[in-house]
């Protein structure tokens, strides 16, 4: 079984930067495509960015795509993402979620999830 915790959400002001972070175990990091998901209030939970199991891939959301980036390190089992030029509507909670195989940007099946951390971003 694998266990998520996310971390460094916070209040941020427009513009600013936040970086978010995953704690993985319960199996090597090297092994799971990782990725970071978010859902505002009243609205689904939306894709964002994806990183494959080497650092080799990555894939992001177009609302996401140059301010956002996702990276991860395996000797470590944690995963980032680095948000920059925050707007007010990223405003969310941020989950982290892993699955053995890409495609979790194509909507394919998240095989584990955190709980979420919450990233408020204020004008």
């Amino acid at each position: 079984q694998v266990q998520l915790v996310e971390s460094g959400g916070g209040l941020v002001q427009v513009g600013g930067s936040l970086r978010v972070s995953c704690a993985a175990s319960g199996r090597p990091l090297s092994t799971l495509v990782m990725g970071w998901f978010r859902q505002a209030p009243g609205k689904d939970r939306e894709f964002v960015a994806t990183i494959g199991w080497m650092a080799a891939r990555t894939s992001y959301a177009e609302s996401v795509k140059g301010r956002f980036a996702v990276s991860r390190d395996n000797a470590k089992n944690m995963v980032y993402l680095q948000m920059n030029s925050l707007k007010t509507e990223d405003t969310a909670v941020y989950y982290c979620a892993a699955s053995p195989n890409w495609g979790m940007n194509l909507g394919h099946e998240v095989h584990y999830w955190g709980r979420g951390t919450q990233v408020t971003v204020s004008s």
